[in-house]
């Protein structure tokens, strides 16, 4: 009888299957940049829940072989996530042929809905806000730049918005404004660099992804000064000053984790200032405490709609 009523009792060898969760990381792991961020937050979500999830990730892939990817993935995941925006019309024609599967955009923005499909947005014209006006505190020129990539919705509002909050603080800074058309262009990116500083620019914002590099090459051939973005380095490169933090790698967590408890759920989700500085945040590396309470305050009074900013 004791033997019959053990082998009644559930096997700890039986326990529920491991989430299976893959990833599109359409860029560079090491690009410093959006594609690391995310690569991190993957990273740290296969740490924090270790047998209960299993990860497959395709990286570097271009925009024309995104679907095949997003179809291999969907064919052997539960929860597929892609990493950037560029990624989204892909994923609502993919994310159609797989109804019983779930899929997650990290910079997913409004306007496009899907039983399965979960849009997480960053905000990044929020913190781009921000970040103009630190670059307006240390800017010496009165001139600053933004190189943004692809020319999407989200990357040209984060342009104006970097614009908008440098002429918050300074009325008269100027602002050179350039596109490369490619996150990952490396010359273009310096050369759009290059052309800002030869009108003047000191303190450069950027949304790109191996591009940056390319800002890197310029900013230190001509002695002048990056504000990064998605995680805060402060003290890693003296051609950096400040950091903008959008988290990504937080949203690829917060997907994982939701699957992973049974929470997760389809639709638009805004994260932004008002979700916490895990979500979004700005780091002076040497702020003067003036500099530091102003930009406190910048970012509450977005928070509370005293100033108001594009969407995504």
């Amino acid at each position: 009888m004791a033997g019959l009523a053990a082998a009644l009792l559930p096997s700890p060898a039986a326990a529920a299957e491991p989430l299976k969760v893959g990833v599109l990381l359409p860029g560079s792991r090491t690009d410093k940049g959006w594609m690391e961020s995310g690569f991190d937050g993957v990273n740290a979500a296969r740490k924090a829940f270790g047998p209960r999830v299993t990860l497959q990730m395709i990286e570097n892939i271009n925009n024309a072989d995104m679907e095949q990817a997003l179809t291999s993935l969907a064919t052997k995941n539960d929860l597929v996530i892609g990493i950037g925006g560029q990624t989204q019309a892909a994923v609502f024609k993919i994310a159609r042929r797989f109804p019983g599967k779930k899929f997650s955009i990290v910079g997913g923005t409004q306007g496009q809905a899907a039983p399965n499909v979960a849009g997480y947005d960053v905000k990044q014209a929020q913190i781009a806000f921000v970040a103009g006006a630190a670059a307006a505190m240390l800017s010496r020129s009165g001139v600053v730049s933004y190189v943004g990539g692809m020319e999407l919705p989200s990357i040209v509002n984060a342009g104006k918005e970097f614009g908008n909050g440098a002429r918050y603080i300074n009325p008269k800074i100027r602002l050179i404004e350039n596109y490369t058309g490619d996150f990952d262009n490396v010359a273009k990116a310096k050369e759009a660099t290059l052309a800002a500083i030869a009108q003047g620019a000191d303190i450069h914002y950027h949304i790109l992804n191996l591009g940056l590099r390319g800002m890197e090459q310029a900013a230190r051939e001509k002695h002048t000064h990056i504000i990064g973005s998605y995680s805060d380095r402060c003290g890693s490169d003296p051609a950096y000053v400040a950091y903008s933090i959008t988290g990504v790698g937080y949203q690829a967590q917060y997907a994982i984790g939701q699957a992973v408890d049974g929470a997760w759920k389809a639709g638009y989700k805004p994260f932004g200032l008002a979700m916490g500085p895990q979500a979004a945040d700005m780091k002076v590396c040497a702020a003067t405490p003036g500099m530091a309470g102003k930009i406190r305050q910048i970012k509450q009074d977005i928070v509370d709609g005293k100033i108001k900013v594009l969407e995504g």
